[in-house]
């Protein structure tokens, strides 16, 4: 069962979602003429306020995809630690009937944890294709840890945006697969940029609305 209400400016909404691991939450931002809806989920050490999630929920809604911002029952209820990834999965598939709504194809993406969440899930929901932002391929100094199978198991066209120094995986640790995986530069886990590098925060920003925006496209060029 799903209930909404109007929230702050112009045709952004929320939705309460009840779940098998919780209340979870949507925060819409519809698109123009829209043709599709991009899920995003957050990571497990923060919400739906990422700047990368922020920036493509305000950019994508122009190019007529509706962005759907999810945010987890356990951050809902106001935890600070993340739960085990099959609660995150059981949140995850309880919500997606409120996104298939509209009638229009679903991309399944998301930040570090929330990215793992689409790929594990994704074809068996019935997703078109799965964004994933920031995939910590391993945790931070245990390469051997590797989630690759994760990613290379989703059967459904991806798109990998990491930054370049992201110490769960830079893009030179991805295995070979059937995704397509776009470098941001200089870019750590939060795709933040040292000072002295020669490529502004606001221009990686762009950077990644322009990965996105142009590769949603040509999902629906397919």
């Amino acid at each position: 069962m799903t209930t909404s209400e109007n929230v702050s400016t112009e045709d952004v909404s929320t939705e309460n979602v009840s779940t098998d691991a919780g209340d979870a939450r949507i925060t819409w931002h519809p698109g123009r003429k829209p043709w599709a809806v991009l899920a995003l989920g957050h990571g497990a050490g923060g919400g739906i306020e990422a700047r990368d999630l922020q920036a493509l929920a305000g950019a994508l809604p122009a190019h007529g995809v509706s962005v759907a911002l999810i945010e987890q029952p356990w951050r809902v209820a106001g935890k600070k630690v993340a739960p085990a990834p099959k609660t995150l999965d059981t949140g995850w598939r309880g919500l997606w009937p409120a996104l298939a709504a509209p009638g229009l194809p679903v991309i399944a993406g998301g930040r570090s944890a929330g990215a793992r969440v689409a790929c594990r899930t994704g074809k068996e929901l019935g997703a078109t294709a799965v964004l994933a932002l920031s995939f910590p391929l391993h945790p931070p100094g245990k390469p051997e840890k590797s989630r690759a199978d994760e990613l290379l198991s989703t059967g459904l066209p991806t798109l990998v945006v990491q930054g370049g120094n992201d110490p769960f995986g830079k893009p030179e640790e991805f295995p070979k697969g059937d995704f397509r995986l776009a470098e941001v530069p200089y870019g750590d886990h939060g795709f933040a940029v040292p000072k002295r590098a020669p490529v502004t925060p606001e221009r990686t920003l762009g950077l990644i609305v322009e990965e996105v925006t142009s590769w949603a496209a040509s999902l629906r060029e397919c």
